[in-house]
Parts: C-alpha cells; sequence; structure tokens
C-alpha cells in the first residue's frame, strides 16, 4: 500500500506548487497588511478638507492659489542668486495646468473691458505653505449638476502631512483677505440669481459723495442718519427693537435718488444688493431668503418700487401674478415680518409716492422718506461750479437766474454741462436749448 503522505512529500511538482502557494499567501498577507498600515499612517499623518463649489470660499481659494502661483513664478525667475533649494521649491509651487476665468464688460459707450484670471485646472497641484506641504486637488462630477449655478458639481480637496488642522483656517483667512482686498475701494453689485446673490459684472470704482450734488442738508442728512443706525446695533438690541432701517427716495425722474445711492455705498463702503420684485419666477418664499441671506456690509436697493406695487396691484392679483409671484403681503411679511432679517438697510426708490399703499412706507417698513425733487437754484449752481470750477461762480449765477423759474432735473443739467464740457460761458450761452429739452420732458 502506498504512503501517500511519502509519496507527496517526494514529488517535487507537489512540493513546488505548495511551496509558490505559501509564498502566494504570504504576499497577500504582507500587501493586505501594507494596505491597511497606509490606511493607518494616511489617518493619523494626513488631514483634509473638503470645499465644494457652491461654497463661497471655493472662489476664494481658487484666486488665492492663483496669487501663490504667480508670486512663485516670478521667484524663479528672478531667482538667480537664489539659493538652489529655494529656487526649486519656487518652481514645484507653480501650477503645471491652469484655466482661465474671463470677466467681460460692456460699457455705455461701446468700449469693452475684459480681464482674464488664471486659475488652477482640474487634477492635482502641489505648494509649500508656512512649511508645510499641500496638495490640492480640484475635481469635476459632470453627472452632478450645482442647482444654484446649473453648473457641473466641482470640489476643492486640500491635503497635508500636518496633524494641526489650524492650517487651514490660515489658508481660508488669507484666501478671504485677499478676497477683499481684490475690491478694496470698490463697490460690488449684486443681483439675485436663484436663491443666493451674485456679483453683477466686475467691481465698480467707489463714487465720491461729492459727485452727487443734492439740494442744501439733504445728503448729509441721509449720511448722518445711517452712520447713526450703524454705530447703535447695541442700542436696538438692549430695548428689543428690530434692528433695521428703511429708506424711501421719492421724486421726479433724473433727480438722481440712484445715483445717490451708490455715492453713499462707497461713502460707507458698503456694497449695493439690486433687486428686482418684478423678475418672473420671483416668489413670497425666495424674496424673504434672499433679504435674509443679504452679504454683509450691503444696502438692499429696490428700484421704482411703486411700478412693482401700487394700490391697484394689489387690488388685482392676477395683474401681480402676470410679472411675479410676489404677493403685496409676502413683501410687508419679508420687510418685517417674524421672519425678517436684522441688521439690514433697505432703499427704495419712486417716481411717485402717491401710487404707493400707506401700508408698504408706514414706519417699521420705510422709517424716513426723502424728497429729491427738480434742481433748486442752490444745486444749480454748486453743479455748475463742480463742473467748471471755483473761479467761475459769476458765471454759476447768471446761468441758475437764466433758469430762475423753469424746471430742470440734475440728469438734464449733467448732460448740458457735458455737452458744453470745455467752455462754461458757452454752457451759459446755450441755456435755450437745455429749456427746450425742459419743456419737452414736461410736456403731457
Amino acid at each position: 500500500m502506498v504512503d501517500v503522505a511519502s509519496f507527496l512529500g517526494d514529488n517535487p511538482y507537489f512540493s513546488a506548487g505548495f511551496g509558490l502557494l505559501g509564498v502566494g499567501a504570504g504576499l497577500a498577507v504582507l500587501r493586505q497588511g501594507a494596505r491597511r498600515g497606509a490606511d493607518l499612517l494616511k489617518r493619523q499623518l494626513l488631514v483634509s478638507m473638503e470645499i465644494p463649489s457652491h461654497d463661497k470660499s471655493y472662489q476664494w481659494v481658487l484666486g488665492w492659489m492663483s496669487r501663490r502661483g504667480i508670486e512663485a513664478m516670478r521667484a524663479a525667475e528672478d531667482g538667480r542668486g537664489m539659493p538652489w533649494a529655494r529656487r526649486q521649491i519656487a518652481r514645484a509651487v507653480m501650477p503645471r495646468h491652469v484655466a482661465v476665468q474671463t470677466s467681460y464688460k460692456q460699457h455705455d459707450n461701446g468700449s469693452v473691458s475684459t480681464a482674464f484670471t488664471m486659475v488652477p485646472g482640474q487634477g492635482k497641484h502641489v505648494f509649500f505653505f508656512n512649511g508645510a506641504l499641500m496638495q490640492v486637488d480640484r475635481q469635476r462630477n459632470a453627472k452632478m449638476i450645482d442647482i444654484q449655478s446649473a453648473a457641473p458639481f466641482e470640489t476643492i480637496t486640500l491635503t497635508t502631512l500636518s496633524r494641526d488642522r489650524s492650517v487651514f483656517s490660515q489658508i481660508l483667512s488669507e484666501a478671504r483677505e485677499f478676497a477683499l482686498s481684490q475690491n478694496e475701494g470698490r463697490t460690488v453689485l449684486y443681483t439675485s440669481f436663484g436663491p443666493e446673490w451674485r456679483p453683477l459684472g466686475l467691481p465698480r470704482k467707489r463714487r465720491l459723495l461729492s459727485s452727487v450734488v443734492l439740494d442744501r442738508g439733504v445728503s448729509e442728512g441721509i449720511v448722518a442718519d445711517v452712520r447713526d443706525f450703524i454705530a447703535n446695533g447695541k442700542w436696538y438690541d438692549d430695548r428689543g427693537i428690530p434692528y433695521r432701517r428703511g429708506y424711501l427716495l421719492h421724486g421726479p425722474p433724473g433727480s438722481g435718488k440712484t445715483s445717490f445711492i451708490q455715492a453713499l455705498a462707497g461713502e460707507l463702503g458698503y456694497n449695493i444688493c439690486i433687486l428686482n420684485l418684478s423678475e418672473r419666477g420671483l416668489t413670497d418664499d425666495r424674496l424673504s431668503h434672499l433679504l435674509t441671506v443679504a452679504p454683509e456690509r450691503s444696502l438692499v436697493l429696490l428700484e421704482d418700487i411703486d411700478a412693482a406695487f401700487s394700490r391697484a396691484r394689489q387690488q388685482s392679483e392676477q395683474a401681480a401674478y402676470q410679472q411675479s409671484m410676489v404677493t403685496f403681503s409676502g413683501l410687508l411679511n419679508a420687510l418685517d415680518g417674524v421672519a425678517s432679517s436684522d441688521e439690514r438697510i433697505i432703499f427704495m426708490t419712486t417716481n411717485h409716492i402717491e401710487r404707493l399703499d400707506p401700508a408698504l412706507i408706514r414706519p417699521g417698513r420705510v422709517d424716513v422718506k426723502v424728497l429729491l425733487d427738480n434742481a433748486s437754484a442752490h444745486q444749480i449752481r454748486r453743479m455748475f461750479v463742480r463742473f467748471y470750477g471755483t473761479d467761475c461762480d459769476a458765471l454759476a449765477q447768471s446761468f441758475a437766474a437764466a433758469l430762475h423759474g423753469h424746471t430742470v432735473s440734475t440728469a438734464q443739467l449733467q448732460g448740458h454741462f457735458v455737452v458744453h464740457k470745455k467752455d462754461a460761458q458757452s454752457a451759459v450761452d446755450n441755456v435755450g436749448a437745455l429749456l427746450g429739452q425742459a419743456a419737452c420732458r414736461s410736456a403731457p
């Protein structure tokens, strides 16, 4: 009888196969152990932060990385006397593939301003930050769509060997400061896009308050009231008063209502959120949400409020529905209802205050009403001197005298001065043309 054990042990093919099986099993165990060890090391040594594209800091971080890439490129180019290791690090942090973001604006005169910004493209990027090695992985999921922007969903994942998570806070803080510095000295105009606010075009250069000439004491009174409101938040809180303020600027067209709001925002260092109540698809809930999430240090502007809501429109819900889905009661609740937000400044403008329902402009919704009327003699003289200089005081008096008893808007005055911008005497001599325009404007 054959001894099976002895036979298999003496069989060289079986011994070789068994040996290979053992080696394979051993390698599998080692591979699994190495994988688990790598996962353990990754969990212990690496820390990551994911930023989705719908988060505000997403664009901040992209812009910040773009700036760091430019600085690294300049350092590498100018680093002839730089130590070799430092020059290599400078080259290493430069993005190897970039994407372009284009800002486009067409001006009223037909000219076009275009700005290009290079930001890190899709894929992985490596850089050093405060001595820590950082990897940035920008990925796009083509199967997912950002509902707010209708763009493919993207994420940025920052990974570092440092276990100190404060490095991410430092990056976010630097990215925020860099983004804010880009708009320093400028006014950002926001417009509603779905449930969020988005910048409208490029930031505008801040308009000087002195560039808008109002009647005596009007500008100073509004500025003083707004500053007093901003400085007394604790006073409102201590007395349980909602911390919000509403202003209504009313008067004929061309009296400088919107221009003054832009100049006021520049004076305060605020931005402007423009909200069109007649926008198709705007609902009560979305209106309330937009007023609640308005960017900090912003003036909310509701232009031509009479065109959106008047007594006639309040009585006709069908007419209200044709332009937007916002109801009159929804607007009132958004302005001062239970869900309305605090720390908010709203400006409304209208050419016809008599068309507004008293419920809309009562205290608590509109706290300050200011008439910006057609140009007074004081405004006419100040605008003339502003355009032509203080040495033209005598001509300014003559120009104002020629307009005495006539109705003219500040917008018409500005247009007249632009036509005769190089000759103050010509502006006085041709005042008849301005009066003809004013007569046509006032004709039924």
